[in-house]
C-alpha cells in the first residue's frame, strides 16, 4: 500500500523538477512538453541523476493525465461540428491518416517488427499533436483560414485517433486473428458503443444543464470530473481503453451545449495532471533503448515529417484549400504527440510490442515536436517556392480548381437521389467488399479445421465480392461525373460545349479524391492481413494512370486559358476604346459566359491606381499567385494588351483580370491596394 509520504514526495519531486525544466524552454522558446519530457528524464530510472521518483507511483497518477486530456478533447467535439467539417477538413483527415499508417506500418515490416507491432507503429505515426500545434499557432499568431483548417484536420484525427485505440485493444487482447473471433471481437465493441453513447445522449445532456442551473462551478466541477472517471472505469471494466471511456463522457456533455463551460472548469485540472502524464513519457524513455534503435527513430522521424507534409497538402488542396494554405496546413500537423504517447503505451501495457517501440516513438514526438515552430514559420515561404516550381499546366489548374470547388458548393441543391445517394452506395459497397475479403483471408488461414475446404474459399470469395466490386467502380464513375457537371454545367442548347476542357480535368481530379477516399482506408485494413500481397501497389497503380489522365487533361486546359486570356484582353481594350460608361468587370462579362472555367462568374478586373503598392513592381516580385492563391490572366494597359509574364512591372491604370476563389481575389485585391 502506497503511503501519504511517498505520493507527496513523488508528487513534489515531479512538480519542481517540470516547473524548472518547463521555464527553461519557455525562456528557450521550446515547447513547454519538451521541458515535461526532460523532467521525466532526469527523475526517471534510466538516467544517474540523484533526483529520483517512483516510477509505478507516478504512472499511476499520470493515468488521470490521460483521462482529463481525453475528456477535454470530447469536450471540444460534437457532432454537429464534424457534420460541418467533414466534407474538407474530414477527408483530408481521412486521406492523410490512411497514408501515414500505412508509411508506418510498412517500415514497420521493414525493419523486421512483427505484424502487431506494424500495426501500432503505422497508428502511433498517423495522428498529430493537437496540444503543440495549437501552442505553436497561439506563440505565433496564426488565425484564419490556415488555423481552421489545421483545427478541422485536429478534430476528425482525434476521432480516428479514438477508433485506433478501441480497435487495437480489441485485436490486442482477443483470442487470436480469425474471422469468428474478429467478428466478435468488433461486435462487441460496437455493441457497447452504441449502448453507452445511446443511453448517455438521453440522460447526460440533461443532467449537465440542470447542475449547471444550480449556478455553482465547484458542484459543476466535481459532477463533470466525476461522470468522467466513471465513464473511463466503465471502459476498462469491458477491457477497452480508459482513454475512450473519457473521451466519450466528454462528447456527451459537449451535446449538452455547455461544453465550453465545463471545459474551462476542469482545464487548470486537466493541465496539472496532462504535466504529470508527459513527465511520466520521459520516466520511461530508456536512453539505451533509443541509442540501439536509433535508425529506427531516424527513419520515423522524416516518415512523419514527409509523409504528413504531403498527405496533408494533398488532401487539403483536393479539397478545394488551395496551394498555399494546403501547404502550410501540412507543414503546421507534421509531427506526433500525446495520442503517440498513448498508443504506444498501450502496446506495451497489453503486451503487444517490444519495450523498444514507447522510447522510439517518444524520441519521434520530441523531435517532431522541437521542428514544429520552425516549420509553421517557414510554411509561407515553402509554399511560395513550391508553387514557383510547379508546371505551367498545374499552376494553372491549381488556380482554377479552388474557384470549381466553390461553385460546386454553391451549386443548388441536388435532390435525395443525387451526388449523396451515391456517396453512400459507394461506402456501402467498398465496406461489403472489404468485409468479404477480410472474411476470406482469415477463413484461409483457419482452413485446415473449418468445414469449408481451402480449394473453394478463394473463388466463393471472388464470386462474392466481384459486384461490390464492379458497383463501386461503376458509382464512382458516375458520382466523379455528376459532380464535375454540377461546377461546370452542360450546354443544352446544343451548341458547342466550351467548358469540355475544364470539366474534364475536374473529372479526372474528381475520380483520384474518390479513388484515394475508397482505396486507401481499404488498403489500411488489407495490408497487414495481406503482408505478402502489395496491396497498396494495386492502389498506387490506378493512381499513376489517373495522374497520365490528369496531365493530359492539364495541358489542353492551358490552351482553353491561353484562349480565354487573348478573349479578355481584346474586351478589355475594347472597353478602353470606348470610353468607361460602364465598368470593365461588365466588359469581361461574356468571356465567363463564352469560356466557363475561368474562375467564378467571371474574372475579376482590377485597376491599379497611382498609390497602389503594386505599381513599380514586377509580377514575380508581388508574388501574387503564392501569396493569394489569385492569378493574373491578363493585363492591359491604355488600348494594348500586355503580356501576363513574370518579368513585366505594372504600372498605374493598369487593368489586370484575375482568376480565382472568391478568397483568393479578395486577398489579391488587397495585396494590389484595390477596394
Amino acid at each position: 500500500m502506497v503511503s501519504p509520504h511517498d505520493f507527496l514526495s513523488a508528487l513534489t519531486v515531479v512538480l519542481c523538477v517540470a516547473a524548472v525544466t518547463t521555464v527553461t524552454c519557455q525562456k528557450l522558446k521550446l515547447p513547454v512538453v519538451l521541458g515535461y519530457v526532460i523532467a521525466g528524464l532526469i527523475i526517471g530510472p534510466h538516467v544517474p541523476v540523484p533526483l529520483v521518483a517512483d516510477t509505478s507511483l507516478v504512472t499511476a497518477i499520470s493515468e488521470l493525465g490521460v483521462i482529463l486530456v481525453m475528456f477535454s478533447l470530447g469536450l471540444e467535439f460534437s457532432l454537429s461540428q464534424l457534420k460541418r467539417v467533414g466534407p474538407t477538413s474530414g477527408l483530408t483527415a481521412l486521406i492523410e491518416t490512411g497514408i501515414m499508417f500505412s508509411l508506418g506500418f510498412a517500415i514497420g515490416r521493414l525493419l523486421g517488427w512483427t505484424t502487431i507491432e506494424s500495426i501500432f507503429t503505422g497508428a502511433l505515426v498517423a495522428i498529430s499533436s493537437t496540444t503543440i500545434i495549437v501552442k505553436t499557432f497561439d506563440e505565433q499568431g496564426v488565425a484564419g483560414r490556415l488555423r481552421e483548417l489545421v483545427v478541422g484536420v485536429l478534430i476528425v484525427e482525434d476521432l480516428v485517433a479514438i477508433l485506433l485505440l478501441a480497435t487495437l485493444t480489441a485485436i490486442s487482447s482477443g483470442a487470436g486473428l480469425s474471422a469468428s473471433a474478429l467478428v466478435g471481437t468488433l461486435g462487441r465493441l460496437a455493441a457497447f458503443l452504441a449502448v453507452l453513447v445511446g443511453v448517455g445522449l438521453l440522460v447526460v445532456p440533461r443532467v449537465t444543464r440542470a447542475v449547471l442551473k444550480l449556478g455553482r462551478p465547484e458542484t459543476t466541477l466535481v459532477a463533470s470530473v466525476g461522470f468522467c472517471f466513471s465513464i473511463a472505469l466503465l471502459a476498462q471494466h469491458f477491457g477497452y481503453s480508459v482513454a475512450l471511456g473519457a473521451f466519450i463522457a466528454g462528447s456527451l456533455v459537449a451535446e449538452s451545449g455547455e461544453g465550453k463551460t465545463v471545459e474551462h472548469l476542469v482545464q487548470p485540472l486537466r493541465d496539472l495532471f496532462a504535466a504529470i502524464f508527459f513527465v511520466s513519457v520521459g520516466m520511461l524513455i530508456d536512453p539505451a533503448q533509443v541509442a540501439a534503435h536509433w535508425g529506427a527513430a531516424l527513419v520515423l522521424f522524416f516518415v512523419v515529417i514527409v509523409g504528413k507534409v504531403f498527405s496533408v497538402s494533398l488532401g487539403s488542396f483536393l479539397t478545394g484549400s488551395g496551394t498555399r494554405a494546403s501547404v502550410q496546413a501540412g507543414m503546421s500537423l507534421a509531427q506526433i504527440g500525446e495520442f503517440s504517447f498513448i498508443i504506444a503505451a498501450l502496446g506495451k501495457t497489453l503486451g503487444a510490442t517490444g519495450d523498444f517501440l514507447f522510447p522510439v516513438a517518444a524520441a519521434v514526438s520530441v523531435a517532431t515536436s522541437l521542428s514544429t515552430g520552425w516549420m509553421v514559420k517557414a510554411s509561407g515561404p515553402v509554399a511560395s517556392f513550391i508553387d514557383r516550381k510547379l508546371p505551367r499546366p498545374v499552376q494553372t489548374f491549381t488556380t482554377l480548381y479552388a474557384s470549381w470547388v466553390e461553385q460546386l458548393r454553391e451549386a443548388p441543391a441536388k435532390p435525395e437521389g443525387g451526388p449523396r445517394r451515391k456517396v453512400r452506395s459507394l461506402i456501402i459497397d467498398a465496406v461489403l467488399f472489404t468485409v468479404v475479403v477480410v472474411v476470406a483471408v482469415l477463413s484461409r488461414r483457419t482452413a485446415a479445421t473449418a468445414e469449408l475446404p481451402l480449394i473453394i474459399v478463394g473463388p466463393v470469395a471472388a464470386v462474392v465480392a466481384l459486384p461490390f466490386l464492379v458497383g463501386i467502380v461503376r458509382m464512382s464513375l458516375r458520382l466523379a461525373a455528376e459532380l464535375a457537371e454540377g461546377a461546370l454545367p452542360r450546354r443544352s442548347d446544343g451548341k458547342v460545349d466550351l467548358a469540355a476542357a475544364p470539366r474534364r480535368v475536374l473529372l479526372v481530379t474528381f475520380q483520384l479524391v474518390i479513388v484515394l477516399a475508397l482505396g486507401i482506408p481499404m488498403v489500411v485494413v488489407l495490408q497487414p492481413l495481406l503482408p505478402s500481397v502489395p496491396v497498396a501497389l494495386v492502389l498506387l497503380l490506378v493512381l499513376a494512370g489517373l495522374g497520365l489522365a490528369f496531365w493530359r487533361s492539364a495541358t489542353n486546359l492551358e490552351g482553353h486559358v491561353r484562349a480565354g486570356v487573348e478573349i479578355i484582353s481584346e474586351a478589355l481594350m475594347s472597353h478602353s476604346r470606348g470610353g468607361k460608361a460602364q465598368p470593365p468587370e461588365q466588359a469581361v462579362e461574356e468571356v465567363g459566359k463564352l469560356l466557363p472555367g475561368l474562375g467564378l462568374s467571371a474574372p475579376s478586373v482590377v485597376e491599379l491606381a497611382a498609390d497602389s503598392p503594386a505599381v513599380g513592381k514586377t509580377l514575380a516580385e508581388l508574388n501574387l499567385r503564392g501569396v493569394t492563391g489569385a492569378t493574373v490572366l491578363a493585363i492591359t494597359r491604355g488600348q494594348s494588351g500586355i503580356l501576363a509574364t513574370a518579368t513585366e512591372t505594372l504600372q498605374k491604370e493598369d487593368r489586370l483580370a484575375l482568376a480565382g476563389s472568391r478568397e483568393a481575389i479578395d486577398a489579391a485585391r488587397l495585396v494590389l491596394g484595390a477596394h
